[in-house]
């Protein structure tokens, strides 16, 4: 997705390469995928330790003080790192598909429209998509990641002891088979469609808003617009983050079953035990990581297109 100046109602200019003079149409297709990836990327390494615990709260260890305290505690500092690559090869994927996907998708609608702003509706309508197409391409990354982040709270005899990502991948693959690695998809598609649609659609729409009604300077108008999406994206996705979490880390009990069916047997069995607000589980330190992660996300894009602008790219 491009940076700020991106939300106006225009395509992406072609980019040049080489001398500035000759310009390039793979180039211009492949950018926005290209700096989604990257700043996405730039970003998780920024928030990780906040997803990380946000895991572990989710997985009942306890408030995001006691379960930052008992990792530095138990696996030091660089516990809260746990996860990384895994995190990173999923930016690598999953956000620069849909990062990517979202800006094609919005350029072809903005000049379907002969250039004149979206409505609401066929923002979330692009986020959505983007969002599925993002999923589906990061889910193995996504489970993954996980599954690290559990491992350091599981009985020993339960422990996977994945070394990294793709470690994590291998093993996957050679003891539960290929399609393994999208167990959970179902859930992860969903959030990522309800993320996309509640961050990226109010992200743009607030920009147009804070920058063109109330006049607001370039970056006041990032930081603003993020955190209106970063609460909205947290809102529409939480639920289902809870519910792909749950089905993600569990293992089969003592009898070989496992303790759900699928997300929506999980879903039903968490109302039916928590209630509502048990889906909310960890909801501060979710929209605490949610919101400054697409923050970083827009500033590493913002610069990383300064970057490219002043090298010709």
């Amino acid at each position: 997705m491009a940076a700020l100046d991106a939300t106006k109602s225009q395509a992406p200019p072609v980019a040049t390469v080489g001398t500035g003079k000759a310009t390039s149409t793979v180039w211009t297709t492949i950018k926005p995928f290209v700096n989604g990836g990257l700043s996405g990327m730039g970003a998780t390494c920024v928030i990780q330790p906040v997803d990380m615990i946000k895991v572990r709260i989710q997985l009942g260890q306890g408030s995001a003080l006691v379960v930052a305290k008992n990792v530095i505690a138990n696996e030091g500092f660089g516990g809260l790192y746990k996860g990384l690559s895994a995190g990173l090869l999923r930016q690598a994927t999953y956000t620069t598909t849909r990062l990517g996907t979202f800006r094609a998708l919005t350029s072809k609608a903005i000049a379907a429209n002969d250039g004149k702003p979206l409505p609401l509706y066929q923002k979330a309508l692009c986020g959505l998509t983007a969002g599925a197409v993002g999923a589906s391409v990061g889910s193995p990354a996504d489970l993954a990641l996980i599954r690290m982040q559990a491992d350091a709270i599981l009985h020993e005899a339960q422990k996977r002891h994945y070394k990294n990502a793709f470690h994590a991948l291998t093993r996957i693959s050679k003891d539960e088979g290929v399609l393994a690695l999208w167990k959970g998809a179902g859930p992860t598609v969903v959030r990522a469609m309800a993320l996309n649609m509640g961050m990226l659609a109010s992200y743009d729409q607030s920009v147009e808003f804070f920058r063109d009604s109330l006049g607001f300077s370039a970056t006041p108008t990032l930081l603003s617009a993020s955190a209106v999406s970063g609460f909205f994206a947290s809102a529409c996705s939480l639920p289902f983050d809870y519910v792909k979490t749950q089905v993600q880390k569990m293992q089969p009990g003592p009898d070989g079953k496992y303790p759900y069916t699928g997300s929506v047997d999980c879903a039903l069995k968490t109302l039916a035990q928590g209630g509502p607000l048990k889906f909310y589980t960890g909801f501060g330190t979710y929209c605490v990581r949610i919101a400054p992660h697409v923050m970083m996300t827009w500033i590493f894009m913002n610069e990383i297109q300064k970057l490219q602008k002043r090298s010709g790219w």
